[in-house]
């Protein structure tokens, strides 16, 4: 549960569909929660809180932050620094992924691929809205069957 939950190092989320400034850079920069309210899990296994923070990191490339804290009340911390060409780049203190590849195909979708110990893991596809205060993530993964499953996030900007 705590691996369909952990919102994938969702670590790798850099881009957003708001109009950035010449200075201020990609339009994703910034921190994201998502509404566990809508999590297609019970009440009481959801996590309390998902929030994703996405930073320059310079050099081309950027940095994902990922903090959940889960129902009960423990919490994890990850971390991905790559660039947004697609090449591999380790991520930590994920318990869904080690590794993560970015890409950017157009300005407000981000397509995210994990893995970890050498598994694959999911692909999440992220979607800013045209406003630029929420975003929606498409996660695909496979259930222990190898049958494909999809679900979708909610995201709303925090700053």
């Amino acid at each position: 549960m705590k691996h369909a939950l952990a919102i994938g190092l969702a670590a790798g989320i850099l881009f957003q569909a708001v109009p950035a400034s010449a200075d201020s850079g990609p339009p994703i920069l910034g921190t994201w929660a998502v509404d566990v309210t809508k999590l297609p899990v019970p009440p009481e296994a959801r996590p309390k809180s998902v929030m994703i923070t996405f930073s320059d990191a310079g050099e081309g490339k950027y940095r994902s932050n990922v903090d959940i804290i889960l129902a009960d009340g423990s919490e994890s911390h990850g971390v991905a620094i790559y660039p947004l060409d697609g090449t591999a780049a380790p991520a930590t203190g994920s318990s869904e992924a080690d590794t993560v590849a970015v890409r950017t195909p157009e300005p407000n979708v981000l397509v995210m691929a994990l893995s970890k110990g050498g598994v694959p893991g999911s692909i999440r596809i992220y979607t800013v809205a045209p406003d630029g205060n929420s975003q929606t993530e498409t996660a695909v993964y496979y259930n222990e069957n190898g049958v494909p499953v999809m679900r979708t996030n909610y995201f709303t900007r925090v700053r």
